[in-house]
C-alpha cells in the first residue's frame, strides 16, 4: 500500500488550504453571527448569505464535487484514497464542506442517486444536488424503535397501483430543516413478510410531497444546527411514482451498504481534521497562559496529552488511508471490517483530544468564543450516527471470530506435526 499522495492531489491540497486561509478561517465568526442575527429576527432556518457567496469561488478554484468518484456527471471526482486529505481539511471547520458541495447527507445521498437511481430520477434529483443548487436528507432513524437494528424500521412503503405510498415517523433527519432540502430518500418496509434483511426499501420523495410534515428540530447539546437542523419528519399518506423506488423492492439494506461505507469514512476523514485543529488550538493556548510561574505548556501533564494526541492522529489516519485503499481496490464488502474499525476510532479519538483542548483553554473552552465545544458535540454525535460504536465493535468482533474459527477448522483438516 502507497499512501503518498499523488501530485494531482498535492496541488489540490494547497489549492483547498489556501482557499481555507482566505475564505474559511477569516469568516468562521461571520458565520455564526450571521445565523445569530437570523434567530435574533426571528426565523435562524435561512441559508446564510456566506456560503452562498463562497460557493463560485470554490467551483472557481476547481474544489467542488471532490467526494463522488469519476463519472460522467462529476468529471471532478476523486478516489477515496485520493479524497482523504482533503476531506480531513475541510473538517477543521463545521461549514467547510458545504461550500465545496462536499457535506453530509448531501453526499451520500448523490453517491446514492448515481449508483441506483434511474436516468431520469438523475436528471431530476441528482443534477440540481451536483450543481449545488438544493439540497436532500436521509430519512431512516425511528423514534419509535431501536434503530441501531435496521430490520426494526416500521415505515411502510406499500404499492397502489402506479404509486407507492408512505407512512411513518422519522428524526435525527438532517438537512431536513433547510429551506433549499427539496428531496429526501426514506428507507421503510415494504414487505414485512420478507425474510429479515429483504423487507426494507428505499424510494425518493419530493420534500414538498402532500402529506410531509416536518415537525421540529431536535438539538444536540443545546445546538438546533440552523439552517441544516436535525429534524423530526412525519410522512403520512405520502403518495409518490412508482419508479422512485430505488433498485426494487426488498433493496435496502443491498442500497444502504453502499450509501453507508462512503459516508462512514468521509466522517472519519473529517474528525481527523476536526482533532488536528483542535491540538492546534491546544498547542497555541497552552504556549500564551502563564500559571504558577511559567508557560502551562512546560508543565509535564501537557507534554503527555500533546504527544498522545499526535500519536492518536496519525494512527486514526492511517487507519483511514487502509479503509480507503480497500474501498477502492477490493470494494467495500471487503473492507467492512477496516469501515467498522474506522468508525469506532476517529470520532473516540477526535473527542479525547477535542476534550483535553478545551481543558487546556479553561472556561473559555465550554464556551463559544472558541470552536471547540461544537466541534465536541459533533464529534460526540458521530459515535452515534451511521450506527453506534456497540454495532461497529459487534461486527468487528463477529468477523473476528469468524477469521480465528476458520483458522481453526484449516488446523483440525491439517494437524500441526512437531519433529522429535
Amino acid at each position: 500500500m502507497d499512501f503518498d499522495y499523488t501530485p494531482k492531489v498535492k496541488a489540490l491540497q494547497a489549492r483547498l488550504l489556501a482557499f481555507m486561509d482566505e475564505h474559511i478561517y477569516p469568516n468562521e465568526r461571520r458565520f455564526f453571527e450571521e445565523i445569530a442575527a437570523n434567530r435574533a429576527q426571528g426565523n435562524p432556518w435561512v441559508p446564510t448569505r456566506l456560503i452562498e457567496e463562497l460557493k463560485p469561488k470554490a467551483r472557481e478554484a476547481g474544489l467542488w464535487n471532490l467526494f463522488l468518484p469519476h463519472s460522467k456527471r462529476a468529471p471532478e471526482g476523486l478516489s477515496n484514497l485520493e479524497y482523504a486529505p482533503l476531506c480531513e481539511i475541510m473538517g477543521r471547520v463545521p461549514f467547510a464542506p458545504e461550500v465545496f458541495n462536499c457535506s453530509a447527507p448531501d453526499t451520500g445521498n448523490m453517491e446514492t442517486l448515481e449508483r441506483y437511481a434511474s436516468e431520469d430520477l438523475k436528471d431530476r434529483w441528482l443534477e440540481p444536488l451536483l450543481r449545488g443548487e438544493i439540497r436532500s436528507a436521509f430519512l431512516m432513524t425511528e423514534p419509535e424503535v431501536a434503530s441501531s437494528d435496521a430490520t426494526n424500521i416500521q415505515c411502510r412503503i406499500e404499492r397502489q397501483g402506479d404509486e407507492y405510498v408512505i407512512n411513518g415517523r422519522k428524526w435525527w433527519s438532517s438537512g431536513a430543516g433547510d429551506p433549499r432540502c427539496a428531496v429526501y430518500i426514506v428507507m421503510g418496509k415494504t414487505d414485512p413478510e420478507a425474510p429479515r434483511h429483504s423487507q426494507q426499501s428505499m424510494i425518493v420523495v419530493p420534500a414538498d410531497a402532500p402529506g410531509v410534515r416536518v415537525v421540529r428540530p431536535l438539538s444536540v447539546f443545546g445546538y438546533d444546527d440552523a439552517p441544516h437542523g436535525h429534524m423530526e419528519v412525519v410522512l403520512e399518506n405520502v403518495r409518490v411514482p412508482a419508479g422512485n423506488i430505488l433498485l426494487g423492492e426488498g433493496r435496502g439494506f443491498e442500497i444502504a451498504q453502499g450509501r453507508l461505507g462512503p459516508g462512514r469514512i468521509h466522517h472519519c476523514m473529517r474528525s481527523i481534521g476536526a482533532a488536528e485543529r483542535a491540538l492546534e488550538l491546544m498547542c497555541k493556548r497552552l504556549s500564551q497562559r502563564v500559571a504558577f510561574g511559567k508557560p502551562v505548556a512546560a508543565q509535564s501533564i501537557w507534554h503527555e496529552r500533546i504527544a498522545e494526541a499526535r500519536c492518536m492522529i496519525e494512527q486514526a489516519r492511517l487507519l483511514t488511508l487502509k479503509a480507503a485503499y480497500m474501498m477502492d481496490t477490493v470494494g467495500n464488502k471487503v473492507a467492512k471490517a477496516e469501515i467498522a474499525m474506522i468508525k469506532v476510532v476517529a470520532p473516540n479519538m477526535a473527542c479525547q483530544i477535542i476534550d483535553w483542548a478545551i481543558q487546556a483553554h479553561g472556561g473559555g473552552g465550554v464556551s463559544d468564543d472558541f470552536p471547540l465545544a461544537y466541534a465536541y458535540a459533533n464529534q460526540r454525535t458521530l459515535r452515534l450516527a451511521d450506527g453506534p460504536d456497540e454495532v461497529h465493535r459487534n461486527a468487528i468482533a463477529k468477523l473476528e471470530l469468524a477469521r480465528h474459527h476458520l483458522l481453526a477448522a484449516k488446523e483440525v483438516e491439517m494437524p500441526i506435526t512437531r519433529g522429535c
